[in-house]
């Protein structure tokens, strides 16, 4: 099964949303930071045409803000910034630290729950919460669209 999220703060969101509450969606999540290359050059965008893409269908696109360096720069406050400048309306959340202090506890909980090796990371996870993919790097687009397909064709 897939770790639950730790989320500080949810942009873009009614509630908090979590892996519980979007059981029987598929779920595509993506970790990112705003000052990462890959993540601004394209899994960001990315993201965004895969939720223009599977918009009527019952997936459920979700970014997790995952800032592991320069704490002091990537806050909520530019974080809101960079969602509303780069037209995001999906869910983001802010990976949460240790006691909440990033300077004694770098990497996000979130994080290390999923083992992942930094930013970009995509996560596809099925209709029960299982796990079923996880990429550090860059994806291609048809082979992600393809195994989004197949993954909700599953029922």
């Amino acid at each position: 099964m897939a770790p639950e999220w730790a989320v500080s703060r949810w942009f873009n969101a009614d509630g908090a949303p979590s892996l519980q509450s979007l059981r029987g969606r598929v779920v595509f999540l993506h970790a990112f930071q705003m000052l990462c290359p890959a993540c601004v050059q394209h899994a960001v965008p990315q993201s965004l045409k895969v939720a223009a893409a599977f918009a009527s269908t019952d997936l459920a696109v979700v970014g997790l803000h995952t800032v592991f360096e320069h704490h002091a720069v990537m806050g909520p406050d530019a974080l809101q910034v960079y969602l509303h400048e780069n037209r995001i309306g999906y869910p983001v959340g802010i990976d949460a630290h240790r006691d909440g202090d990033p300077a004694a506890h770098p990497l996000p909980l979130t994080m290390q729950a999923y083992a992942m090796q930094g930013t970009p990371t995509l996560m596809l996870i099925d209709r029960q919460g299982r796990l079923r993919r996880q990429r550090f790097g860059l994806v291609d687009d048809l082979r992600l669209g393809a195994e989004i397909a197949t993954l909700l064709a599953e029922p």
